[in-house]
């Protein structure tokens, strides 16, 4: 694979981090319990590191990181409906993330998806958590 299809993968990766980043900060403000809000709020943070962390890459590979992201689909405005659609995206994410892996050559990047890898299966643990109990 060469540097610019890499490049385009990762602005993906980027672009699904742009999406998740302002679904969970949006979400976290107007769910009703604190729990969910804190942690949805917490893993906003690290999907807004992810993004550094790609842009990194990008950048020094000479491309330039897109933030051409589709229209946001925010869930409902219910709390289980939220959490079911943010573990929806962590699992786009987990899917996006090793299909990367299994294509790309570069083992900087390999290694950075790879840590972003287990953070967002950490992620999709977590909101599942929150929907667990509310059963």
């Amino acid at each position: 694979m060469d540097t610019k299809e890499t490049i385009n993968l990762l602005n993906e990766a980027f672009v699904h981090e742009i999406e998740a980043t302002m679904i969970y900060v949006r979400n976290a403000f107007i769910m009703p319990q604190c729990d969910p809000s804190r942690v949805t709020e917490a893993i906003a943070v690290d999907e807004m590191r992810h993004m550094n962390w790609l842009a990194d890459l990008i950048v020094k590979r000479g491309g330039k990181p897109s933030m051409e992201h589709k229209e946001l689909d925010f869930g409902e405005d219910d709390l289980r409906s939220q959490l079911e659609h943010q573990v929806t995206h962590e699992t786009e994410a987990i899917e996006i993330y090793e299909r990367m892996i299994g294509l790309i050559e570069d083992e900087e990047v390999v290694g950075v998806l790879k840590h972003i890898l287990d953070e967002e299966k950490r992620h999709r643990k977590e909101f599942r958590m929150r929907l667990d109990r509310m059963d």
